[in-house]
């Protein structure tokens, strides 16, 4: 189930608000620039699936997310539990950073967290399946995929550079709670 969990940045034990109806996670997030939206993502992958077989499972969804806001490279980011390099993976991630452009994701299997840190607050959103979450360009954020990652993300970028992270150096995400899926 989705959820978002909004904390002041500077009190991490201390949440203001918890939401897990879409609209009004939908609500809280436009608020801050942030786009959610629910998609359908009800095709299930087979265990092999690699990036050629999700993304033409979900062709249609890739082909409109594509057409309306302009996104000219897609591809796809799936990690199981038993991945060599899972804690490798989670690690990346778990540092605030920026992008040069929007990050748009659409959560087509399992789930992973994002930390977006805006207007004195971060807003923490477990994203499931189903779930299209697009953190605007120069957005501070991290990514927790969780101790056992178990997720398939269709990732969209108008340039294929788009997605490097820019580290900010700050260690504001050492104290937030992690995601323990």
């Amino acid at each position: 189930m989705s959820q978002l969990t909004i904390y002041p940045d500077a009190h991490p034990e201390s949440p203001v608000g918890t939401y897990t109806e879409a609209a009004d996670i939908r609500r809280e997030l436009n608020a801050v620039g942030v786009r959610f939206e629910r998609v359908d993502a009800s095709i299930p992958l087979p265990d092999g699936a690699g990036q050629d077989e999700v993304l033409a499972a979900y062709k249609h969804v890739v082909d409109a997310e594509k057409a309306k806001h302009g996104f000219n490279t897609v591809d796809v980011a799936r990690i199981k539990p038993d991945a060599p390099n899972a804690a490798q993976a989670r690690q990346k991630f778990l540092s605030e950073h920026t992008h040069t452009e929007d990050e748009s994701r659409i959560m087509v299997e399992g789930s992973g967290c994002f930390y977006l840190r805006t207007q004195g607050k971060v807003f923490q959103i477990v994203c499931t399946r189903g779930d299209l979450i697009s953190v605007p360009e120069g957005m501070r954020h991290w990514f927790d995929m969780g101790p056992r990652p178990e997720f398939a993300a269709i990732r969209f970028f108008i340039r294929p550079d788009g997605w490097v992270g820019h580290f900010t150096g700050d260690a504001i995400a050492d104290g937030f709670p992690r995601y323990e899926t």
